[in-house]
């Protein structure tokens, strides 16, 4: 959503269609009908040499043609995913399924059809793009906000993606671009899309044509199999030119999909645990190949698998106005989704030296507290949210919300397992200012699986009182998305920004995975992306001269304009305005 947005330069495509059969057929049938998927993935190699030998430009028309088709079906779409999860699709809660939803993907089409657009013309995808410098010897590239629309609807919030350290400006823009750069097809990719977010499966779908030159296979969730035909309107260009499919079904329909020979790589968006019956299989003979380095799966796997998030709160003096609102951000973070979120916090770090913490912990309680009951939705939350209690004997009931203690010392089951599920811990380590920070983040690095996205909430007063030092403090927070005053979840929305656990890790050990996604700038080898926003929203930010207009956001579970914020936002990223931008605003601030 920027001035450069494709729809905004009047982009508009005149794009055809064709379809292709080739049938390829395992020999070992798995009691499912295989001769479909046989001649999908046979049309998706065809698909893929068709694209790849596509110029930029033409690929961005393509793309713009799949946003005015998203625009087409947003509400269906909207309304379809509401009801999976047992949402009336005219309450408040509803308004995260049009951000999660056709929103996300809206953005990331423009976003991705503007960087093609720029590297066909420009021969770049970073035009116009500021960089900064970041700790470590590292620049950072930002991408929040871009342009003057950016900057009045996202007031008070940036957004950088950080390079590993020693990587120059210049290398960045000149290696920008990814496979987009080449005519090389990258074969077929198997995306194995996630459940619990509905833009998930689409975005992944949309890297791996982009980014990689691959045609792609969005296998469902069962989850969101009632979202199929609209899918496939909403990508309806890309289903027509054969590079993109999309089929339900259930474990073994994916167990076929991924040995497929025509499938060259897997994308998966979910838990390790899948991850692992994929990479390695299941029971003594995964630990075989494990321990001898023989990967059952015989092609490149890529994947976001969530993990246990922080939220590190640094302690320091804080008006009533300032715990009601972080209060309400904490609570936001972990029941967003009804908890269902791989970048849901999880772990609240906490100052057991803060002269507030009582007061903040009781604003808190009454924020989970007074919220409308929700009952969770994903299949096995109640079995979690059992386990939950049985190991935390003293957890606090807060309408169908568990609060439960965590102290650092324990072995707690909270800092190993992603609950998925409306449970927040709560942990104190001593300290104040950068003591405490220095010790949060080690005690985060140390002790919480994963390394998807740790939150930071700090005074603007107290962060600029330490100096270079927070930044340093950062830079040691090994996570792929940081927020400061912001949730992750925002980074997850961020179509120019990346997605992913911090790099490094391995097949035997995934953590939260390997690989980004999103990442519509093509940006070669990030290494994290760094969100931040206002700690108070207006009018009170004023005060604290961070000059933020930004009202309660609506993705806040306290938002009283989610629902048609969120309409008026998906509206505006289908066809940017600034008519359209001031109408979204006007509505936000009833928030």
């Amino acid at each position: 959503m920027s001035d450069g947005s494709a729809r905004r330069r009047g982009f508009h495509a005149e794009s055809g269609g064709a379809t292709y059969s080739d049938p390829v057929t395992l020999t070992a049938p798995l009691g499912i009908d295989t001769a479909a998927l046989d001649e999908d993935i046979a049309t998706l190699r065809a698909g893929s040499a068709r694209w790849a030998a596509l110029g930029a430009l033409d690929r961005a028309r393509l793309l713009v043609d799949a946003l005015g088709a998203t625009a087409a079906v947003a509400r269906e779409w909207a309304e379809s995913a509401a009801r999976a999860k047992g949402l009336d699709p005219e309450s408040q809660p509803a308004g995260e399924e049009w951000l999660t939803g056709p929103y996300g993907l809206l953005d990331a089409l423009d976003a991705t059809a503007s960087s093609l657009i720029d590297l066909a013309t420009r021969g770049t995808t970073l035009t116009g793009t500021r960089f900064r410098k970041a700790p470590g010897d590292r620049v950072a590239v930002r991408v929040l906000p871009e342009g003057l629309a950016q900057r009045v609807l996202f007031n008070g919030f940036t957004a950088d993606v950080w390079m590993p350290p020693g990587v120059t400006e210049e290398q960045v823009r000149q290696e920008a671009g990814l496979a987009a750069r080449t005519g090389v097809p990258g074969g077929v990719a198997l995306v194995l899309g996630a459940g619990n977010v509905s833009a998930i499966g689409p975005l992944d779908l949309l890297t791996e044509l982009v980014a990689e030159n691959r045609a792609g296979l969005l296998k469902l969730n069962p989850t969101f199999d009632e979202l199929l035909p609209v899918y496939r309107q909403a990508l309806a260009p890309l289903v027509d030119l054969g590079v993109a499919r999309i089929v339900t079904g259930g474990a073994e329909v994916g167990a076929y999909l991924t040995a497929h020979p025509g499938i060259d790589k897997v994308h998966i968006t979910g838990s390790a645990a899948t991850h692992d019956r994929i990479v390695w299989g299941a029971g003594e003979e995964a630990e075989r190949r494990r321990a001898a380095n023989e990967p059952l799966l015989d092609k490149p796997i890529t994947s976001e698998l969530g993990g246990v998030s922080p939220v590190i709160v640094v302690p320091g003096r804080w008006s009533r106005a300032d715990l009601r609102h972080q209060a309400e951000h904490v609570a936001t973070m972990r029941l967003h989704n009804s908890g269902h979120n791989c970048i849901a916090a999880q772990d609240l770090v906490i100052s057991a030296d803060w002269a507030q913490k009582a007061e903040f912990l009781a604003a808190l309680r009454a924020v989970m507290g007074r919220l409308a009951p929700r009952a969770p939705w994903y299949p096995g939350t109640e079995a979690k949210l059992a386990a939950a209690r049985a190991s935390h004997p003293g957890a606090e009931d807060l309408a169908g919300r568990l609060l439960v203690a965590a102290p650092a010392d324990a072995e707690d089951e909270l800092f190993r397992t992603e609950y998925f599920a409306p449970v927040l811990g709560v942990t104190e380590l001593p300290g104040t200012g950068a003591d405490f920070l220095r010790r949060a983040i080690a005690f985060a690095g140390d002790r919480l699986d994963g390394t998807l996205g740790a939150n930071v909430v700090v005074k603007p007063a107290d962060r600029r009182a330490m100096g270079a030092e927070f930044g340093d403090a950062i830079a040691e927070l090994r996570y792929g998305t940081i927020a400061i005053n912001a949730w992750t979840g925002v980074g997850f929305l961020l179509a120019r920004g990346v997605w992913g656990g911090f790099p490094g890790r391995t097949l035997a050990d995934v953590g939260s995975g390997i690989g980004v996604v999103h990442n519509a700038h093509l940006i070669k080898d990030p290494e994290r992306m760094v969100v931040t926003g206002p700690f108070q929203r207006f009018p009170r930010s004023l005060l604290t001269g961070e000059l933020s207009l930004f009202p309660r956001p609506p993705w806040f579970v306290t938002s009283r304009s989610a629902l048609a914020t969120a309409r008026r936002l998906t509206e505006y990223a289908a066809r940017p305005s600034w008519a359209r931008l001031l109408a979204t605003l006007v509505v936000a601030f009833r928030a």
